[in-house]
């Protein structure tokens, strides 16, 4: 059986590299998650320039449309 009352975490007394003030030395610690490699999924591809042009049409259009409906009707 194993002891419950001990911690598996390492007591900073038997923990290597660790200075008086129980801190670690520069270099201790692995690179940020960024650094360790590109990018780790595909990319999604974005849609051509004519698909953003149509849908920026499609909106001019139905603002144009609504701003006239509410002009006439304003009338």
């Amino acid at each position: 059986m194993s002891d419950v009352s001990k911690s598996p975490d390492p007591t900073p007394e038997e923990t290597t590299g660790l200075t008086p003030g129980n801190s670690i030395q520069p270099g201790d610690t692995p690179p940020a998650e960024s650094g360790m490699s590109g990018v780790s999924y595909n990319e999604p591809k974005l849609p051509s320039k004519g698909a953003n042009a149509a849908i920026a049409i499609g909106i001019v259009v139905v603002v144009v449309a609504v701003a006239l409906a509410l002009f006439v009707r304003a009338l």
